[in-house]
């Protein structure tokens, strides 16, 4: 019996297909990765009787990185990444460990049916799954196929059993066009956001931004709001006047009738109109005009259209809009949400689909009318050949998805049942006046048949006030005429809608990466998310885009990206060569690259207009080593402190508060010690600037702290502050916080776990012995007479964290609430105490010697 693998992109998704195929009938297990389940059945694969395997990935399993020393930024030129820097893949996220787990399930596995997202990045995904895969899967017998591809686009019955019945191939070309795209983002992204971020933030202060990144599709995206905002600031209001007249056709209403000249700039000219206006009593009817108009119902729905809507309307980010759709997708409630289609194939089941909404109270009687009457086509749309549009694939309650998941859902089947109704029919009757010389018109209208507007009622047409009935030569007596001055407005900042549409003419981003980059500009505070989802742009993107615009348009200008994306589809069909298109695309670039840096003092020009250059930013906070006058500490991202005696520039840790540690100095450098905090709940520890940003021995890496430090003899060292080896993570040290008292507590140096123990002890000491049993380091004790919790009213104790067991109600296990990528390790959820091996980190009499020159020369004093 043969064996086979089959892998879908989610875990959900990999559940719900194979629940599908084998009937409700198989066996589940986690896999060894633990975010993985394996659903095993038996069953028919190509007429012969098969054993399945169902996994999934999460996601990418392998991401594009340069090699290990072209990822330090202070020792590689950013000129170098546009060609001399190898890359290579990397799994995408380690701790899930994707590609071991894959070859695991594979090995001795016969066929490999692939299940990803059927779309570009699915395909890449496709290759890297095989990558891992096929090494360990038997080897075909001869020129046996072993390789199937299944395509669908929906998570129901039909559609996942017709995928399996008509298996395809995966694509080469859509893969590489991907990979095309991966190393041209990181090659020019990087080298632009290496070199901006370096000159700017070593020398103003205010930026707030702990990355001027630059992006081939992120920095037009963020232009086109500029290019608003610039705008609205040049704007000049004029001044205009419109003649406004009403008729009295019946004695209690009046009639607001609208001027053909619409408006004039000039006050006499308008003048001059309203007094020749003003000498007649009547107004005559010159002509009444009926037509039949049409409202046409919406085109089926694709994803940028859908993220218009949900930002428009329904008040949500495209970003979380999106992880709102691929949800319902996974769940089986909507087809696939990424598509640039709104034409639904001749074959598609448009009335299942309507049948599955027929008992919802919202809109059951909508359905059930078009399924008595018999549907209508939608109307033709563009076929980009992906997907169909976004469609219902089954019913839904509010209570069973909540909050904005219901919204979404919500919105979706309107559109899609919109789309098989009538078009709206109404009349519009126009009325024509003259006032002497001058012409004015009256328009109304009267639904005749709602259409499609009863299930989308923003879509009604506006009720309005009846007409009166009249014809040709009708006099009617004038009830006032009046000039109106008004001033024109300057256009709003482009709301997000806009922006997406802006986005999509041009050809900036695919409609998966659209989200994407609007969020990017958004975290990057280049623009702000004003009321009513407007995009505002802050003054650093504003400088940014002002400074490319100085430089080189093409930079921010949407013409260059659009021609790429162009290149990168002409991969995708198989019509462009991949390298060809790399190198040469790469080639334009780098010489773009060359040309900013030689002329970024253009830039840098606007940047002293609008920030504060370092020396002038921030408050004294600590004494430098080498000059021992007071450094300024910088509080806007990225946080650090700047010596301007020296013009030195420290890096600090992010997501905490910074404040002197009790003007204690560093005994290398003398340079006087801060201490970060991430909050009482969290974890402090003391850091001296120069060894943090220049470390002082071989094992020590660049951003430790003191918790981290090699020192010998320092007080604040893992040395001398060392308890044991953390109980959750492999490399992690806990180590005394000597500030936490009263409620005092020991830290892991690596993760976020957090011991607290001996609450209200007067002083806790780590003693240089060590526990017989686990090698940890013993610790001392004393406490107050009044609050000591020690057998026998006792006030000293010394003892081992984790085995005394005097010691054993005093301790508790927690986890700091850590943002700070320092701080690697998961939230755990285990509560109590915490009871590990010791193996204390020991007093190293012998360090290695230290790296740095001014390092050195104190190391030898001391």
């Amino acid at each position: 019996m043969r064996t086979v693998l089959m892998v879908a992109e989610k875990p959900s998704l990999a559940q719900s297909i194979a629940k599908i195929l084998s009937r409700g009938n198989m066996s589940s297990r986690k896999g060894l990765n633990g975010a993985c389940s394996v659903h095993e059945y038996t069953g028919s694969f190509l007429g012969q009787s098969a054993h399945f395997k169902m996994t999934s990935v999460c996601g990418h399993v392998m991401t594009l990185d340069f090699i290990g020393k072209y990822n330090s930024w202070d020792k590689v030129d950013p000129a170098e990444l546009f060609s001399k820097a190898p890359t290579e893949k990397k799994e995408a996220n380690p701790k899930l460990t994707m590609v071991k787990f894959l070859q695991v399930e594979g090995r001795g596995c016969d066929c490999i049916v692939l299940w990803l997202d059927c779309d570009k990045e699915g395909e890449n995904i496709c290759f890297e799954v095989l990558d891992a895969v096929l090494p360990v899967m038997n080897k075909p017998r001869g020129t046996e196929r072993t390789i199937y591809r299944a395509k669908f686009s929906s998570i129901t019955d039909t559609d996942i059993c017709n995928a399996m019945n008509h298996l395809g191939e995966p694509n080469r070309n859509e893969a590489l066009s991907v990979d095309a795209r991966q190393e041209l983002d990181l090659r020019i992204g990087c080298a632009f956001t290496r070199f901006q971020t370096k000159y700017f933030q070593g020398k103003y202060g205010n930026l707030d931004s702990s990355l001027i990144s630059f992006g081939p599709c992120q920095t037009p995206t963020l232009g086109f709001c500029v290019e608003r905002h610039d705008k609205i600031q040049s704007f000049k209001p004029e001044t205009y006047w419109v003649l406004q007249a009403k008729v009295n056709p019946e004695k209690e209403n009046s009639l607001t009738l609208d001027w053909d000249r619409v408006r004039v700039f000039d006050r006499e000219v308008a003048q001059m109109f309203l007094n020749i206006t003003k000498m007649a009593k009547e107004a005559k009817v010159e002509s009444v005009s009926k037509k039949e108009k049409v409202k046409q119902r919406p085109l089926a729905l694709n994803t940028v259209e859908m993220l218009r809507v949900a930002s428009a309307a329904l008040g949500m980010g495209p970003q979380h809009a999106m992880q709102i759709a691929e949800r319902l997708y996974t769940q089986g409630y909507i087809s696939y949400p990424r598509t640039e289609t709104t034409h639904y194939p001749e074959n598609f089941d448009l009335k299942g689909c309507l049948r599955q909404q027929a008992n919802n109270p919202y809109w059951a009687e909508t359905v059930k009318a078009l399924l008595s009457e018999g549907v209508n086509r939608p109307r033709k749309g563009h076929d980009a050949g992906d997907h169909p549009p976004i469609t219902p694939m089954r019913a839904a309650t509010e209570a069973e998805l909540g909050g904005d998941g219901w919204r979404l859902y919500e919105y979706i089947t309107r559109h899609f049942i919109a789309t098989v109704s009538a078009d709206c029919k109404y009349l519009q009757t126009t009325i024509s006046f003259s006032i002497g010389p001058e012409r004015f018109t009256c328009v109304g209208k009267v639904v005749t048949s709602p259409g499609f507007t009863e299930i989308m009622p923003w879509h009604s047409i506006p009720l309005e006030e009846s007409l009166p009935h009249c014809e040709k030569g009708d006099l009617f007596p004038i009830g006032e005429i009046k000039l109106l001055e008004k001033q024109t407005s300057p256009p709003d900042y482009l709301t997000e809608a806009e922006l997406i549409t802006l986005m999509e003419k041009h050809g900036i981003g695919t409609d998966a990466s659209i989200p994407v980059h609007i969020n990017n500009i958004c975290q990057r505070n280049y623009v702000t998310v004003e009321s009513g989802r407007r995009l505002k742009p802050t003054n650093l993107g504003i400088v940014l885009v002002h400074g490319y615009y100085k430089i080189d348009a093409e930079l921010v200008l949407p013409t260059i990206r659009s021609a790429v994306e162009k290149q990168l589809n002409l991969i995708a069909l198989g019509k462009a060569n991949y390298h060809q298109v790399l190198e040469h695309t790469l080639d334009i670039f780098k010489r773009k690259f060359h040309y900013f840096v030689d002329s970024i003092a253009g830039m840098d020009e606007l940047m002293e207009v609008s920030f504060s250059p370092l020396a002038a930013t921030g408050k004294p906070l600590s004494r430098c080593g080498k000059c021992h006058r007071f450094m300024k500490y910088i509080q806007a991202k990225p946080s650090r402190l700047h010596c301007s005696h020296c013009d030195d520039t420290y890096s600090l840790p992010q997501n905490g508060t910074i404040k002197l540690y009790k003007e204690l100095r560093c005994p290398l450098d003398d340079f006087e010690l801060v201490l970060w905090s991430s909050g009482s709940r969290g974890k402090s520890y003391p850091l001296c600037p120069y060894c943090y940003n220049h470390p002082p021995f071989r094992d020590m890496k660049k951003g430790m702290g003191c918790n981290e430090c090699t020192h010998p003899t320092c007080q604040h060292s893992l040395s001398m502050l060392g308890i044991g080896q953390c109980v959750e993570c492999e490399n992690g040290v806990l180590v005394l916080d000597s500030t936490s008292g009263p409620k005092w507590k020991m830290a892991c140096n690596k993760c976020n776990v957090v011991v607290h123990f001996f609450e209200n002890a007067h002083r806790v000491r780590v003693s240089p012995e060590t526990c017989d049993l686990c090698e940890a380091a013993l610790v001392d004790v004393d406490f107050n007479k009044a609050k000591s919790p020690l057998p026998g009213d006792e006030t000293q104790h010394s003892g081992c964290v984790f085995c005394d067991p005097v010691f054993q109600d005093l301790v508790e296990l927690k986890h700091a609430a850590m943002r700070h990528p320092m701080h690697r390790g998961g939230q755990g959820k285990r509560q109590g105490r915490g009871r590990g091996k010791g193996r204390r980190p020991g007093g190293r009499l012998n360090p290695k010697k230290p790296k740095d020159k001014m390092a050195a020369l104190a190391a030898y004093f001391v």
